[in-house]
């Protein structure tokens, strides 16, 4: 089984969107610039450091490349049997699974980042990892100290975040140490996320959440909140506002994951954070991270390998590194095009078919394998509607 995690704020660097530009998927920053109002390729390309550890610009800037790391992989055909996302990931999940609409998360995402960053001007806080403690010594720790610092992630084990009170967090960082704790961490952050200062970011932020229609996911996925998976539409308004204040229970998640049979892991969206907890945390699990194109070729041949895991495709069918899925981006009626048989030699660019009035063009070479959409079906955007195989396939 594959699961899909989601990077959080703090995974930024400059030039992250750099690689993706020539890409196909390069499309998805348009999309966002459209529905949140600004040049999103500017934040990708040309914001420095300071500018991105903005929480108003890394949220966004995360969650773009988070979603076009994703539509590059489905392009290719690899699905998931479920999602989860750290924090501002968990936008990123939803997103990819049919929960929200991308252009209802686009808004939700900016919201949410403006949110936080009012909610940290108005109280200053700050976070700290803590190194090598058990979670429940560092809970005491925090509760051994009389200043506001709480538990904010339990990331992996021995790697537990608390976040509060900058004076709160010195000295709550040294009774962790009396504690046992090998090192204490400061972070570069400019509030005390997933805390109760947070209240009036999860107030302003419980307008925009109401205003969302939720539909149930294609799989399942694992929230923050409690850990769970949910494959249906309700509670999610209620889970994404509980969880600004609330610890992001990345650990037991990701135990939860493993129980319910998941063995490799893909970070989709920049940097490397979430593989490195999973490599911390599980037993047996495959991790693999896709934040550059190249990547995308690298994750199909470990998944075709024979000790990797198989690409989930149309009617169960596994997708090697051959093959390619073609995906719509709108929603709507699709219809193929009449006059072009199975086995036609198909070019990037080459018209396939039609959703409403939009067209649907094949992003790469190949071979036309078939329909995975019939004439006349109504459609989600980024469904795989034709599937392809590379002309060079000896096959």
């Amino acid at each position: 089984m594959i699961a899909f995690t989601f990077p959080g704020q703090g995974s930024q660097k400059p030039g992250m969107g750099a690689a993706w530009v020539d890409h196909p998927s390069w499309e998805i920053v348009d999309e966002a610039s459209h529905a949140a109002g600004r040049d999103l390729g500017q934040l990708l390309l040309e914001a420095d450091a300071d500018a991105l550890k903005e929480t108003r610009n890394s949220q966004l800037a995360t969650f773009v490349v988070s979603l076009v790391a994703f539509d590059a992989v489905t392009r290719v055909g690899v699905e998931s049997n479920g999602y989860a996302g750290h924090s501002l990931g968990e936008y990123s999940a939803l997103t990819a699974s049919g929960v929200v609409e991308f252009d209802d998360a686009v808004r939700l995402v900016t919201e949410r980042g403006e949110a936080m960053q009012s909610a940290a001007d108005e109280r200053r806080g700050t976070m700290a990892a803590v190194l090598g403690l058990d979670d429940d010594k560092v809970d005491a720790a925090c509760m051994r100290v009389s200043g506001e610092v709480w538990v904010a992630n339990f990331n992996a084990p021995g790697q537990v975040v608390i976040a509060g009170d900058p004076d709160a967090i010195t000295e709550a960082s040294e009774v962790a140490i009396d504690l046992g704790a090998k090192k204490v961490m400061p972070l570069a952050v400019g509030g005390a996320f997933h805390t109760p200062f947070m209240a009036s970011a999860r107030d302003r932020l419980a307008k925009a959440l109401d205003r969302v229609e939720y539909r149930s996911p294609d799989q399942p996925v694992y929230a923050n909140v409690d850990a769970s998976a949910h494959d249906g539409a309700q509670h999610w308004d209620g889970l994404l506002n509980s969880q600004l204040c609330s610890p992001v229970r990345w650990r037991q998640t990701m135990h939860n994951m493993e129980e319910a049979g998941f063995i490799t892991f893909v970070e989709l969206g920049p940097g490397a954070v979430l593989t490195g907890m999973a490599k911390r945390t599980l037993t047996r699990a495959q991790t693999l991270k896709v934040n550059t194109p190249a990547d995308v070729d690298a994750l199909l041949e470990s998944l075709a390998s024979p000790h990797g895991g198989a690409a989930t495709g149309h009617d169960g069918e596994s997708l090697y590194a051959t093959e390619r899925l073609v995906v719509t981006h709108s929603a709507g009626i699709f219809q193929p095009v009449a006059d072009l048989p199975i086995g036609s030699a198909i070019t990037a660019g080459h018209l396939l078919g039609h959703v409403g009035d939009d067209e649907v063009r094949s992003a790469f070479d190949g071979e036309l394998m078939g329909y995975l959409a019939v004439a006349d079906e109504r459609v989600k955007p980024r469904q795989p509607v034709a599937w392809l195989r590379s002309l060079g396939d000896p096959s």
